[in-house]
């Protein structure tokens, strides 16, 4: 299933796969899965305690019988993240955890989002300064604006130095590349052991001056929570600086990568978004909806459950393909249209039930931000022809690169009104 066809356009697979039933054995995934493609079906098991988040072990194994010993450490810290623990651990990490991420903690952040946001247009536009008038101004919307902002953002939130930015996403990178491979190899296994204990290290060596002096930032606030028994252990702590770190800025990006595209490969609801900005928060949704940062996610059966007639043993693991919930015709109409107008239900694309994304507000913060500030600082945006180019991880959809062009800012202001465009015509789908 997985090949560059699915990397490129996952949804003809997923839309093959429910034709052919509800629930079907893969051997694709880590030497074998169960995969789930109604929408229903993937909201019951996010929030069924049968199936459990506990399979960092098992994964890592699966890249080969070195993996057992030779992974050992990678294990261990994988094992204590939110991530990868069930009730009632996760339930006490979590409490803590929501005190960074409640909404009028994330409000008192916006200025500093804004700010950040400007800074990277501010960087944007100076290049444009130099684009010969009459012309339009080009750039990688990735590269100098989805890739930086939210790593900058999280940066900021955990307290540690912008500087280190390109360091962390580096990290990042091979950690997502083995938990978006169906079945690792050990290469990509070891590489991504090799940045999860750097991370670790960075965050161990930021701990005695953060523990002098404590501030308003979240290692700050598991520092407290550790010593208040909210957190057990300092390996516990430093695992949740890793995840957060990790996790913070991965969807945020890959839905300001994938919305934008999809936007502007529709260009009328582009421009009804343009004519009426209030529509944002609505868009938004959509956007997770129709192109799913996160495709798929996993559990592991801690006891035999049975589904569509089939018998899934304990410890099998199942893959609730949420990228196929997002577009399944029993809970969405027209499935595979944008429509940003569109009020359904939810989509999955933040999981669903107790693991439900905890920076599920900080990402539509960040990109309703960063949203209205492209339409109004770039006038005429658009795709800078078919060079987009997708990345080759299977469960976090991302794009390497998305060339835009905008208008030289000198011609900004003889840019026809959008909203006369949008009236002249009926179709909004297209």
């Amino acid at each position: 299933m997985i090949n560059e066809a699915f990397l490129q356009d996952p949804y003809p697979a997923y839309h093959a796969l429910r034709a052919e039933g509800a629930l079907h054995w893969s051997p694709e995934f880590c030497g074998g899965a169960w995969l789930l493609t109604g929408h229903a079906d993937v909201a019951g098991v996010l929030r069924d305690p049968r199936f459990s988040v506990r399979r960092a072990g098992g994964w890592a194994n699966s890249s080969g019988p070195e993996a057992l010993t030779e992974l050992r450490e990678f294990k261990r810290i994988f094992s204590r993240s939110l991530l990868f623990v069930d009730a009632p651990q996760h339930t006490r990490l979590r409490q803590v955890m929501n005190a960074g991420f409640k909404p009028a903690a994330l409000q008192e952040l916006a200025p500093q989002i804004q700010t950040i946001v400007d800074r990277l247009l501010d960087q944007v536009l100076a290049k444009a300064a130099a684009t010969p008038s009459g012309q339009f101004a080009q750039f990688d919307f990735m590269r100098d604006f989805a890739r930086p902002l939210p790593a900058l953002v999280i940066a900021g939130m955990l307290g540690i130095a912008a500087e280190d930015r390109s360091e962390f996403v580096a990290w990042s990178d091979d950690i997502a590349a083995f938990i978006g491979s169906p079945t690792p190899t050990l290469e990509i296994a070891r590489a991504a052991q090799v940045s999860l204990i750097a991370m670790n290290e960075y965050f161990r060596q930021l701990l005695p001056q953060r523990r002098a002096a404590l501030g308003d930032d979240l290692m700050s606030q598991l520092i407290r929570a550790e010593a208040t028994g909210g957190i057990i252990t300092t390996k516990e702590l430093l695992a949740q600086c890793c995840t957060l770190l990790f996790a913070g800025h991965e969807t945020t990006r890959n839905l300001l990568g994938n919305g934008m595209l999809a936007l502007l490969q529709h260009p009328r609801q582009w421009q009804a978004l343009q004519a009426d900005p209030a529509l944002l928060p609505s868009a938004l949704k959509e956007l997770l909806r129709f192109d799913s940062p996160v495709q798929y996610t996993g559990r592991r059966l801690k006891v035999d459950v049975e589904m569509h007639g089939k018998i899934m043993k304990k410890g099998d693991l199942v893959i609730p393909l949420i990228g196929a919930a997002n577009r399944d015709p029993a809970k969405f109409s027209e499935p595979d249209r944008l429509d940003i107008r569109r009020n359904e239900g939810a989509h999955l694309s933040f999981g669903y039930g107790p693991h439900v994304c905890i920076g599920a507000t900080l990402t539509y913060l960040e990109a309703e931000i960063a949203m209205r500030s492209v339409m109004r600082r770039l006038p005429q945006l658009r795709l800078a022809g078919a060079t987009q180019s997708w990345g080759g991880n299977a469960v976090y959809r991302s794009l390497n690169a998305l060339p835009l062009q905008f208008a030289h800012p000198a011609q900004a202001a003889s840019t026809p009104a959008v909203e006369a465009e949008v009236k002249a015509s009926p179709c909004l789908s297209c």
